[in-house]
């Protein structure tokens, strides 16, 4: 298999594209470590910007941004540049998102919190290859927990429709709520 070094020879570029200024700047800067040109955007527009400017080799994107959708960026990366190589991450993973990103161009789909090697392992995967299962995967647990947490923000923070939106009892859900977010 061939070193990071060696595949980033040709062209190192990467676009990283979220919202959470953050993870953003953490992501950039391990990226940046390994050897990628990094360029941020922290809005589609942003995004749609840089792809139409100077198409990267890589992209790394959020998928629910404040101005939109990130598959649109992934979407037009790949017009601009089919070779190029998306991974889209979201805190928000569901079946029918995932199915999209892949036939819009991306190559894998990973759920929020990533680390950099995450990244890395799924943007330099072959087709041979599976990239390695991550280190730490959230516990189902953790993805429960995050799963409530979005619909009870898709609820406006309303207790008793997210009740009744998961078909769980009010008082259960005001529990769950109460406690920290499990690891």
């Amino acid at each position: 298999m061939s070193t990071i070094e060696d595949l980033l020879a040709a062209d190192p570029s990467l676009l990283l594209v979220d919202d959470d200024a953050a993870f953003l700047t953490r992501l950039e800067r391990a990226m940046a470590r390994r050897g990628f040109e990094v360029r941020i955007a922290g809005t589609v527009a942003a995004g749609l910007a840089a792809v139409s400017e100077r198409p990267p080799a890589y992209a790394v994107v959020d998928l629910r941004l404040e101005d939109g959708n990130g598959l649109d960026v992934v979407s037009a990366l790949h017009q601009k540049r089919p070779e190029a190589r998306a991974v889209v991450l979201t805190g928000y993973g569901n079946i029918a998102t995932a199915v999209t990103a892949v036939k819009l161009g991306a190559m894998d789909y990973l759920s929020k919190p990533a680390d950099a090697d995450d990244v890395i392992n799924a943007l330099l995967a072959t087709g041979e290859d599976k990239p390695e299962p991550p280190e730490n995967p959230m516990s189902a647990d953790r993805v429960r927990w995050e799963h409530i947490q979005r619909v009870y923000e898709l609820c406006d923070r309303n207790v008793s429709e997210t009740a009744r939106r998961l078909n769980m009892h009010r008082r259960t859900l005001q529990r769950i709520l109460a406690k920290r977010a499990p690891r």
